[in-house]
């Protein structure tokens, strides 16, 4: 489906193939009747997608700045071709840059949003259930790791990665059936997904889930300034990890169950989010910014003793 016909199926009509302003997707950027606005590709199917507009328009009423479907005319979001798209209002504003300020917002946000959520998966949210990897696709992730760092002359001890991975393997019942507290959350809050104006407006909660709270922390020390050129390209330093958690704790209060769990909740985010990362984008091998990262959050799984929850 190309970009006119899409613009076309909620109304904007325009003479020329619109250019997606993000490289992975497309998400075109218009104005119509004066007003900028963002029309995106969204993963979710459409029954899905409505879900995540009540559960986003729960938190807009309730004071969180976060992106929901512009009113229009025509259906939003709704089905075109065999995908689902989205209108959303364009933000102004500032892209993050690692400031102390920006990552204190951003956990102040992050832990608003937390706070918000209710006891129950009312919003019928996607519901977290990745505790099934195996000792495979361990072993061919890493080849793959190692594959791409040789090519690029970046020493990676594979012997090392694997046999770590092998046993955070072995943690993923325990974590599955331990109860760790549950909240509905945007999930992959990460930098690219912020905009500051000059406080922190989310603009894509398309990835919402019903997953442990401190999965949803761990991503954040994972990937935080993943995917951005204005970020850091490193992991938060220890010091800016505690000014994060010193603005999400203003709002969220951690159970000593989920802090006993700490440790093992980022091992395995990293099984899930940082070995597929690093395992299934080869081009992101030729970016010495991501290597940085990357040398990161390999040091990180191997130790996270400075990062801690209390």
């Amino acid at each position: 489906m190309n970009g006119i016909d899409v613009l076309k199926r909620f109304g904007f009509q325009i003479d020329k193939e619109p250019k997606s302003i993000y490289p992975f997707s497309p998400v075109y950027r218009i104005t119509d009747k004066g007003k900028e606005l963002i029309v995106k590709r969204t993963q979710n199917p459409i029954e899905e997608a409505r879900k995540l507009v009540n559960y986003t328009t729960y938190l807009k009423n309730n004071g969180i700045k976060v992106v929901i479907p512009v009113d229009i005319q025509m259906d939003n979001p709704q089905d075109i071709g065999e995908e689902t798209y989205v209108v959303y209002p364009f933000i102004e504003g500032t892209t993050y840059r690692g400031t102390d300020n920006q990552i204190f917002d951003a956990g102040k946000l992050l832990g608003q949003i937390h706070q918000l959520s209710l006891e129950d998966n009312k919003y019928e949210l996607e519901e977290y259930d990745v505790y099934d990897f195996n000792n495979e696709e361990i072993e061919e992730s890493v080849q793959a790791i190692e594959e791409f760092a040789k090519k690029v002359n970046h020493r990676i001890d594979g012997i090392l990665l694997k046999e770590k991975l092998l046993q955070i393997v072995t943690q993923q019942e325990e974590l599955k059936i331990v109860g760790l507290p549950n909240v509905a959350t945007p999930h992959d809050y990460k930098a690219n997904n912020l905009i500051y104006s000059p406080k922190p407006y989310l603009i894509d909660p398309d990835n919402a889930k019903w997953i442990p709270r401190i999965f949803d922390l761990a991503l954040v020390l994972l990937l935080f300034h993943n995917e951005l050129s204005t970020a850091p390209d490193e992991i938060f330093t220890p010091n800016q990890w505690e000014l994060f958690l010193s603005g999400y704790k203003e709002s969220v209060s951690l159970t000593d169950l989920e802090k006993s769990y700490w440790q093992k909740s980022i091992e395995h985010v990293f099984l899930d989010e940082v070995m597929w990362l690093m395992a299934e984008f080869e081009e992101d091998w030729d970016n010495p910014s991501q290597l940085k990262l990357f040398d990161s959050l390999i040091d990180l799984v191997f130790d996270s003793s400075k990062y801690k929850l209390n």
